[in-house]
């Protein structure tokens, strides 16, 4: 099997939940070897999250394959020396503890760069380490409120609704990793390492892109259509005769192919309220009546066979399960199986990255808590299982069986 693309590189990971989680995971499918620091009693906070089966956290498990679990109590002066030691040898540290915790553990990132001039370390948090609120938590439901994400989201006669998946944190994860790609590239040139930071509420305010850009240059304060388009229409759940499909049409060609290929209606071309985008977005409601008349007189099946003929975007509106069932997530491979320390085997969905020289490599299941405290102290750190046993009397690790 051919090496990652960060074979060799030590992460040590402080972090929990999500976003400082997905950050790592991407490293550790890249081929780093990621470290994860958790506390001996209860670990990342998100073990304990529902859905739990067979006593393991679907929640923990889709954020933590690929790595190595440390039970670590960092408020003992030899598990904060442990850690030190750890960082010591690292290429990365990630944390995302509330401001300031890192530095009252004794485990200072500035610190650590000058003792290790090579070393990126990287924070995540909330709303940044600098500013007036820089020692607010960040949690991803607030700040799509904050941040102006929910005022878009949701139909206009109903309250705001936030997005069923935590979409800050997530694309705060993926910012994390990108900027910690970046610095490790930097690092290939200069020798020298640095410093990244990312917060939730930075990340949510970019997310707003061109909706933030149209009030930035235009003024307009953009409103919720629901599942309509905001830009161009038609785009929207319509209905066939058995169930509803999402379909979006972007452009004036995608139009015609819609009126004339797969409904065989060009007089909707010529027709003054549907003849151009604007004329559509105006007359949205009237668009999407006359839209679903037509498409309640065939089955979906039906007319995702006459769309997809037509080269018109659409498809199914499904749930989760019928997405994983899907022939798309079985033809390109999606879910496979990670093998796992108590459960043998656990369901895993596949990363999306695909490297033809440094390819993926094969997944190992999220770890068990503690479950490499012994082998990453004594393959890191050199020590001794005396001095492992030592540490662990005193209260500082802790094993997976202990």
């Amino acid at each position: 099997m051919p090496e990652g693309a960060l074979d060799g590189i030590l992460v040590v990971d402080f972090t929990r939940v999500i976003a400082g989680p997905l950050c790592t995971q991407i490293l550790g499918d890249l081929g780093a070897e990621v470290v994860k620091i958790e506390h001996p009693h209860g670990g990342d906070d998100t073990r304990a999250f529902a859905p739990v089966a067979d006593g393991e956290s679907a929640f923990f498990l889709a954020y933590n394959r690929n790595k190595q679990s440390v039970a670590l109590d960092l408020s003992v002066p030899a598990g904060a020396e442990i850690a030190r030691a750890l960082m010591g040898r690292a290429d990365v540290v990630v944390e995302n503890f509330s401001t300031g915790v890192m530095e009252r553990l004794g485990l200072d990132l500035q610190a650590a760069r000058r003792a290790s001039p090579r070393l990126i370390t990287c924070s995540i948090s909330g709303y940044g380490r600098t500013g007036p609120v820089a020692d607010r938590p960040g949690y991803d439901p607030v700040v799509q409120a904050e941040s102006g994400i929910m005022s878009v989201n949701g139909f206009p006669d109903r309250e705001p609704i936030r997005s069923g998946l935590p979409m800050v944190d997530i694309m705060t994860g993926l910012t994390a990793g990108n900027a910690i790609l970046a610095a490790l590239m930097a690092r290939e040139r200069s020798g020298k390492g640095q410093h990244v930071e990312v917060a939730l509420f930075d990340t949510g305010v970019a997310m707003t892109t061109h909706l933030a850009m149209g009030y930035l240059v235009a003024g307009v304060e953009p409103q919720r259509v629901g599942n309509a388009g905001i830009a161009t229409e038609p785009v929207g759940v319509f209905h066939a005769a058995d169930g509803a499909f999402q379909m979006t049409i972007s452009g004036e060609r995608a139009w015609r192919k819609l009126a004339c290929d797969a409904l065989g209606r060009p007089e909707l071309l010529d027709a003054p309220d549907f003849a151009t985008n604007l004329a559509r977005l105006a007359n949205r409601e009237a668009l999407h009546a006359r839209l679903n008349a037509i498409f309640g007189t065939e089955s979906r099946q039906a007319w995702m066979a006459r769309l997809r003929a037509a080269a018109v975007p659409a498809g199914l509106v499904r749930s989760i399960g019928e997405a994983m069932a899907s022939e798309e997530v079985k033809g390109r491979q999606l879910v496979g199986t990670a093998p796992h320390a108590r459960l043998g085997t656990v369901a895993n969905l596949r990363s999306p990255m695909h490297l033809s020289g440094t390819p993926v490599g094969e997944p190992a299941g999220a770890p068990t808590l503690g479950e490499h405290t012994a082998a990453v102290l004594e393959t890191v750190l050199g020590l001794s299982s005396a001095e492992i046993a030592a540490l662990a009397a005193a209260g500082a690790v802790r094993g997976s069986a202990a």
